[in-house]
């Protein structure tokens, strides 16, 4: 007997041995598993079905159109209208991919298309602007990033569609590009126009 106790004592200092091991590869693998079987641009937000932040920001400041200031955010102008939130900055390199589909999203005045303006030189922001085209009809700028955090941002670039009633509808994290705003955000922004008809 004392043969089969001294036999079982090294199996079992092996097996506690492996044991942390085991866990941690046990969620190691979850953990991949995890991270592989979603799309990084649908990570849910708090804030869907919920009012759009009721943060105000400043204007970009010498952003003209049409020969006058475009106007800075303010949270009533959500209000019986169907808005993009884009939240760009000039730095942003996917910023640069989604300009143009924004500047062609633009020209449907269905919608209202709003620009926070994160963490950016105002120069820079212009100029950017000037290249592409102004899509925005507002642009906020949120020099610190406090109002980019109350929308939830994760990182730039980053869409939210506020429905007519203030509402925050849907939230796109990652760059519009063609295939999302045509299966996503198109649809989710008619769907919106269709709500509050």
């Amino acid at each position: 007997m004392s043969e089969q106790s001294t036999s079982a004592t090294p199996q079992r200092r092996t097996f506690l041995m492996l044991l942390p091991l085991i866990a941690f590869m046990a969620l190691a693998l979850l953990f991949l598993f995890r991270l592989g079987s979603g799309d990084p641009s649908r990570i849910p937000s708090a804030l869907i079905g919920r009012p759009a932040p009721q943060t105000t920001l400043p204007p970009l400041d010498g952003l003209q159109a049409n020969g006058a200031q475009v106007p800075g955010l303010d949270p009533a102008a959500f209000k019986g209208k169907v808005s993009l939130v884009n939240v760009w900055a000039s730095w942003c390199v996917p910023c640069h991919d989604e300009a143009p589909l924004l500047t062609e999203l633009a020209k449907d005045t269905r919608f209202q298309l709003v620009g926070i303006n994160y963490k950016d030189a105002a120069d820079n922001a212009r100029r950017f602007l000037g290249r592409y085209g102004n899509p925005f009809g507002l642009v906020g700028v949120d020099a610190g990033g406090r109002a980019s955090i109350e929308w939830g941002v994760y990182g730039v670039p980053e869409t939210f569609v506020v429905g007519r009633e203030g509402t925050i509808v849907y939230k796109l994290v990652g760059p519009v590009t063609a295939e999302n705003l045509r299966k996503v955000l198109l649809p989710e922004m008619e769907k919106a126009l269709k709500a509050g008809s």
